[in-house]
């Protein structure tokens, strides 16, 4: 197979999908980085700080600065660890978990229309080639 027209239609589908992600996102008012993080919280429930910036690569300094932003945009709280207290677990606001809702059903939308022009089995081989791609990064 040739890598060059591999390397081209990723290229292409990276650049439509990020296109679409920030028009998407835009409407919202926040960053594509802070959409992230409401998608991952909203995905995963509270999440201590490390864990995170760990799901998210990123460092917890740029984190910090992402969460700071969220809280003061009532998205996010922090609250204490209740076993670890030098630790700070950061959770979705209802507002937060509003905006997730809204932006994960757009994911899920978008998902529809691309397994709609494919055979129930080119959708199945798409999973498994996506979760082996995924373990590269």
């Amino acid at each position: 197979m040739e890598t060059e027209l591999v390397t081209r239609l990723l290229i292409e589908f990276y650049e439509k999908f990020s296109s679409w992600e920030h028009g998407v996102v835009k409407e919202s008012g926040l960053t594509l980085p802070q959409m992230h993080t409401l998608e991952i919280l909203g995905s995963n429930g509270d999440l201590r700080m490390t864990e995170l910036a760990g799901k998210m690569g990123i460092t917890t300094g740029s984190l910090t600065v992402l969460v700071d932003r969220l809280e003061r945009g009532g998205f996010v709280v922090r609250k204490p660890h209740e076993k670890d207290r030098r630790s700070i677990r950061v959770r979705l606001t209802p507002e937060g978990e509003r905006l997730f809702v809204e932006h994960h059903t757009l994911h899920d939308q978008l998902t529809q229309e691309i397994l709609c022009v494919l055979t129930p089995e080119e959708a199945a081989q798409f999973v498994s080639m996506l979760q082996k791609i995924t373990t590269c990064f």
